[in-house]
């Protein structure tokens, strides 16, 4: 496993597998809060590792008593509006939202505020049975400022999303499994040798299909069925123009494994 320290070791960059880029969160004193060193390293790595051929799928991870307990609180309580705007939070965000690779998340412990926000950017959460979830932004007097209150809604339907917004409440992996915000709960120990495994998974898979299904599935939630339905196929019809599909349906029609490219 290759490992490397990235900007004052609040991010370190692994290889758990081919292909397979993990991004740890590394604060461990302050629960990996995201304070703005950690924000601009995260969007520094999204956008390298975006462009780099050899990282097919990303994998976000944090301690085991913390994924990410939420924003730095030390770099807002005198903060004015005028200093917040100027951090320009939009563009670091959108440097992992805006990522073509598939991203998953391993959550374990507390996954709080801009914590569960930023795992929400993610494509696949696997998370802890002892991970805890919310969004207390409220409870300080603030609300959510990284996606959670248009995610959300999307994920779990208005009312639900309302009453965790409103109160600020947290709640269990159990719950948020229920409430169809993660793809599995695992054993504390086992959460992110799966999310590895599963990440392992993809990046065997065909490259250009993985990001093209990315693409189509993130746009159903901005746009109405039937162009949504038009970009599907359109996707669909260009790789038809891939080496990939061809070895799909050659191993397929030919009972072997596809190795793909």
């Amino acid at each position: 496993m290759e490992t490397m320290d990235k900007i004052d070791s609040v991010l370190i960059e692994e290889r758990p597998a081919p292909r397979v880029a993990l991004l740890r969160l590394h604060r461990p004193k302050q629960l990996n809060a995201l304070n703005l060193a950690l924000r601009h390293a995260l969007a520094e790595a999204f956008t390298r590792l975006e462009a780099d051929a050899e990282v097919r799928v990303i994998v976000l991870a944090g301690s085991d008593r913390a994924f990410c307990a939420g924003a730095d609180l030390n770099e807002y309580v005198d903060a004015s509006a005028p200093e917040v705007a100027a951090r320009h939070m939009g563009r670091l965000w959108d440097a992992i939202a805006q990522c073509r690779k598939p991203v998953l998340a391993a959550v374990r412990g507390f996954a709080l505020g801009g914590g569960f926000e930023l795992a929400q950017h993610a494509d696949i959460i696997v998370a802890s049975e002892s991970a805890r979830f919310g969004q207390p932004e409220v409870t300080i007097g603030l609300m959510p400022g990284g996606g959670a209150t248009q995610r959300l809604p999307q994920t779990i339907g208005k009312f639900r999303a309302m009453q965790l917004l409103l109160t600020g409440e947290t709640f269990t992996a159990a719950q948020a499994l229920g409430f169809g915000m993660l793809s599995e709960v695992q054993p504390d120990d086992l959460v992110e040798p799966r999310a590895i495994a599963l990440a392992t998974q993809i990046a065997a898979g065909p490259a250009v299909a993985t990001q093209l299904i990315k693409e189509a599935v993130l746009a159903a939630n901005s746009q109405p069925l039937a162009q949504g339905l038009q970009l599907e196929r359109r996707l669909f019809q260009l790789l038809f123009a891939t080496d990939d599909k061809t070895e799909g349906i050659r191993a397929r029609l030919e009972k072997r494994p596809a190795v793909f490219d």
